[in-house]
């Protein structure tokens, strides 16, 4: 008789699973996909966010060297500020330059700042600081004469 019940055992559990077994299943995994897909659209935004920061810092980047090129090139340190637009890897960037002295005679801090889109309507992506010494070396009695687009150069 052992012999019997112990076929019979088998030959039910070879069958498949019960409808509760099924439900439980289908319960988790119910509970499950919705975070699952959550997750997945926060690593999608983040991804963007990341790719553009990195383009920020690049339209930054760019503009510290086009300034550092501009005074090199005018023997003319920038003083003052400047802002506009620029079209960068297919999309409008809007930075603003700003340029204070220091008080060390001859040195100015450079700080620009980048936001995505148009004017200061957009989120700040990225602030790059940097430190620039005046071509030549700074004299006294410097006249600074205001030139084109807010930039203020000494002479």
């Amino acid at each position: 008789m052992t012999r019997i019940r112990r076929a019979s055992c088998r030959a039910r559990s070879a069958r498949g699973f019960t409808l509760v077994e099924v439900m439980v299943a289908l319960a988790i995994v119910a509970l499950a996909l919705p975070a699952l897909l959550f997750a997945l659209h926060q690593q999608v935004d983040g991804t963007g966010y990341l790719r553009d920061k990195s383009l920020a810092q690049l339209v930054a980047n760019n503009k510290l060297v086009e300034l550092r090129l501009l005074s090199a090139a005018r023997g003319e340190l920038l003083r003052g500020s400047d802002s506009g637009s620029e079209e960068f890897a297919g999309r409008p960037w809007y930075w603003r330059l700003e340029s204070t002295p220091t008080q060390v005679q001859g040195f100015y801090r450079v700080e620009i700042t980048v936001r995505v889109g148009e004017e200061d309507g957009g989120p700040l992506l990225y602030s790059l600081v940097a430190f620039l010494a005046a071509p030549g070396g700074e004299r006294q009695g410097i006249v600074a004469r205001q030139r084109a687009g807010g930039f203020r150069f000494a002479s």
